[in-house]
């Protein structure tokens, strides 16, 4: 994602699905698997890795845009594990600016499309947050980062 915002999604491997992707927010960092991507048997899933992830960061742009103008609360969600997920959360209360907190939520991983989460963020109601994994920001500037790290990740391939 943008360097203006101290917020970055990425592979830091292309073999193996154990520790390969990376958040970075603020000064934490989280490594996580891709394994539940490859286990996405969605209709929605296109082929590659790279692709998979790119469809992620797609639904985190369309739920950042429908914080415009009104604000609100969106979930994020880039890890995905066997008995909790993690998540950011994404506050708005003006349409203009954003608070973007990393945290995680007792949600099952396997219990989730990466291809199309959506229909689960609203069940996330256990957030709870990870101290200094937080930054604020412009939704314009958040939109422009997470467009330019899904170009990025559709990039690496398999």
């Amino acid at each position: 994602m943008s360097a203006d915002i101290a917020l970055h999604f990425d592979r830091v491997r292309t073999k193996g699905s154990h520790d390969d992707l990376r958040l970075r927010i603020g000064s934490y960092q989280h490594r996580c698997d891709s394994y539940y991507f490859t286990l996405d048997d969605s209709p929605l899933v296109p082929g590659s890795l790279g692709l998979r992830l790119w469809r992620l960061l797609e639904q985190w742009s369309s739920q950042v845009a429908s914080l415009r103008d009104e604000g609100g609360t969106v979930y994020l969600p880039y890890d995905f594990s066997d008995q909790c997920t993690a998540w950011l959360r994404v506050s708005s209360s003006d349409g203009q600016t954003a608070e973007v907190q990393a945290g995680w939520s007792l949600i099952e991983g396997w219990g989730i499309y990466p291809s199309d989460y959506r229909s689960t963020a609203p069940a996330v109601t256990d957030f709870d947050p990870i101290d200094g994994a937080q930054v604020a920001c412009s939704l314009i500037d958040l939109a422009a980062c997470i467009d330019a790290n899904r170009t990025t990740l559709e990039a690496t391939g398999p």
